[in-house]
């Protein structure tokens, strides 16, 4: 199947792009050639370096998450500049002008920066959003998503250039799992600093053992639970001073084990989405306790809440999804310090962008907490 873009205004750009597309459960991804795509004013093509493949892909293949058809899946990565758009180039997070050559991540959603929830703050909740990995394959926009050569990045994308000399393994998360682990620190931030705090971790995932790492690396004492004894052995690696596994009891334990966790824990971040993990916690906070949930992304049995324990206690509830502009670069950033170049280690199994079944395979079987897909080099022209 060949797909070209219409003549229209703007810079043109040949080459034997390709996009690895899911058309549906149980059916094999199919390579679409991407021959001819036009960039208008503030877009860039990125040729995309490593791909890594989130739970999210992996509940939409098995049909446990629902996205629309034809889509090209994939919002984790990082690449490099190959080609922008006529006029002013696009602007990185940072305000610096973007270009050829550069590498780069980019933000997992594009905001209109009109709407009310733009104004009001909430540009990843903007009305007319769109999102890599998760919109339908279009004309003209058919490279959308990471599981492709290269990806067309448009206008008022949140972009961030990386460093040069790190390995690919530590940045392709950042535009998902690491930006959205700063933007839950940053919820709980604003009811208490994390600096003395006993922290407790639930999910031991790409997103709570790089929340592991972040909590440690500002001061607080890190509680960190899950099923998995791999995990909960990779969270101690990662600083974690005490584990359970995934039950209350295993929580109530583990808070146990550190003298500041005998009252409970002042910041909690249910990562898992399990609804147990999510009323242990419940009960688990000392008073003024910030709870942050961020796995609960897919509907689910409900929890109890007890509105006088809330008041009493003066527990807060917070909910985050997805995230703004600067928890990118906030990532970025965290990720060019030195204590943080062992999360690497955490993409595991890499594959060639033709063996995505593959991958897909080892991703489901969680062989590792993260599984990269690596595209080969492919060149393109602009005029």
């Amino acid at each position: 199947m060949t797909l070209s873009a219409p003549a229209s205004l703007g810079v043109h750009v040949t080459g034997c792009m390709e996009a690895q597309v899911f058309r549906g459960v149980n059916l094999p991804f199919e390579p679409v050639a991407v021959p001819e795509l036009v960039l208008a004013h503030g877009e860039a093509l990125v040729a995309v370096e490593l791909a890594t493949i989130c739970g999210s892909d992996v509940h939409t293949v098995t049909g446990a998450r629902s996205g629309p058809l034809p889509l090209v899946l994939g919002h984790e990565q990082v690449g490099r500049v190959v080609a922008l758009g006529p006029g002013r180039a696009p602007r990185t997070v940072e305000g610096t002008a973007l270009a050829v050559g550069q590498r780069v991540v980019w933000g997992v959603a594009v905001d209109c920066g009109r709407c009310r929830y733009c104004h009001a703050g909430f540009p990843q909740k903007c009305i007319s959003l769109q999102k890599y990995g998760h919109a339908r394959m279009s004309r003209g926009w058919e490279l959308s998503g990471g599981f492709a050569t290269h990806v067309h990045l448009r206008a008022r994308t949140p972009i961030v250039a990386v460093a040069e000399d790190a390995v690919a393994e530590l940045f392709a998360p950042a535009s998902c799992s690491t930006a959205t682990v700063m933007a839950a620190l940053d919820a709980a931030r604003a009811i208490r600093p994390l600096a003395g705090s006993v922290v407790a971790i639930s999910g031991c995932g790409m997103l709570g053992l790089t929340a592991v790492a972040a909590a440690v690396s500002e001061g607080a004492t890190v509680v960190a639970t899950d099923p998995d004894r791999d995990r909960r052995d990779a969270a101690r690696e990662f600083g974690a001073a005490a584990v359970g596994d995934g039950t209350a009891d295993g929580l109530a334990q583990a808070l146990r084990r550190i003298p500041a966790g005998r009252s409970g824990y002042h910041i909690a971040l249910e990562l898992s989405g399990a609804p147990s993990a999510v009323q242990s916690l419940l009960a688990a906070g000392d008073l003024g306790a910030v709870l942050v949930l961020v796995g609960s992304v897919a509907p689910t049995s409900t929890v109890a809440v007890d509105p006088e324990q809330v008041v009493r206690r003066l527990f807060t509830i917070r909910g985050v999804h997805n995230y703004a502009p600067a928890h990118l670069l906030q990532a970025v950033r965290f990720l060019e310090r030195p204590e943080s170049a062992a999360l690497a280690s955490l993409v595991g199994d890499i594959h060639p962008l033709d063996g995505i079944e593959s991958a897909m395979r080892h991703a489901r079987a969680h062989s590792a907490v993260r599984v990269g897909l690596r595209p080969a080099p492919t060149p393109v022209r602009s005029a």
